[in-house]
């Protein structure tokens, strides 16, 4: 009996759906019970495997299953909370860090969800969510230093 090699599954983005994982995971179940099979079949006679073992090892193949799956609606919540954070952005003034280290300073005029995650438009410059410092309500500017400057 011949047993097909598997595939590594490039990760899915946070953002995107995650249909992979049930085929993925159906293909691995598969897998799993092919090799089960041919343990079954090749093993010694007058020495065969405990039954408890495969019971265990199925238990075990399920429960790393239901982890995967909660993995992933973990995910899925996690993306959800980034976009309605980046969301919630627009309208405000935020200050952002650039690669060469200056900052700069604007209003979050949109938001665009991609792959890499929510990337904010600053006065027409794209600003991943990541980069930014700060972020203060345009309509009451705060001077810095103040008991009442801080981050939102």
């Amino acid at each position: 009996m011949s047993i097909t090699p598997t595939e590594g599954v490039a990760p899915t983005s946070v953002f995107a759906p995650q249909q992979a994982t049930s085929t993925g995971s159906s293909a691995d179940k598969d897998m799993f019970l092919q090799l089960m099979v041919a343990q079954m079949k090749y093993q010694d006679p007058m020495n065969p495997t405990d039954s408890s073992q495969f019971l265990s090892q199925t238990a075990q193949f399920t429960a790393l299953e239901k982890m995967q799956e909660v993995a992933d609606q973990t995910a899925l919540l996690l993306g959800a909370s980034l976009a309605f954070g980046a969301s919630g952005m627009v309208g405000r003034t935020v200050t952002y860090g650039h690669e060469d280290g200056t900052t700069g300073t604007g209003t979050v005029t949109g938001v665009t969800f991609g792959a890499g995650g929510p990337v904010l438009d600053v006065d027409g410059t794209e600003v991943p969510l990541s980069l930014v410092q700060q972020v203060r309500d345009t309509a009451a500017p705060i001077a810095p230093g103040s008991p009442t400057d801080a981050t939102d």
